[in-house]
């Protein structure tokens, strides 16, 4: 967490950001409250690499991530900026477009598997 920086009101300036921007951290949080409200998980954390920065969803504090939003850094193809990843490490689904991305995926019909 040496790295971690708090930014305010911060819109896209160029393409190199290496954070979530307020609008995409807005649409991962939505869908983050509205998993709690069911249920369905009860923490999170933000993880910072150097190919990309993830917002990984528990459903206990002590076990691995069971979804993980990443945001891509060093993607070949447009379609690979965000991803959704599951606790195996398989890709759910990708896209150019993260409203898009939260909004196709049906979140609560994902089969987790211990």
């Amino acid at each position: 967490m040496k790295h971690l920086k708090l930014i305010v009101n911060n819109e896209i300036k160029n393409n190199s950001n290496n954070y979530f921007i307020k609008k995409e951290l807005k649409l991962i949080l939505n869908l983050y409250a509205q998993m709690v409200s069911q249920g369905y998980c009860k923490d999170y954390g933000l993880s910072i690499g150097p190919t990309g920065i993830s917002f990984d969803i528990y459903k206990r504090s002590s076990e691995k991530p069971i979804i993980k939003i990443l945001k891509n850094l060093k993607y070949k193809n447009i379609n690979e900026k965000y991803l959704v990843i599951d606790k195996n490490g398989l890709t759910l689904k990708k896209s150019e477009n993260l409203k898009l991305l939260i909004n196709q995926l049906n979140w609560f019909k994902l089969k987790i598997v211990s």
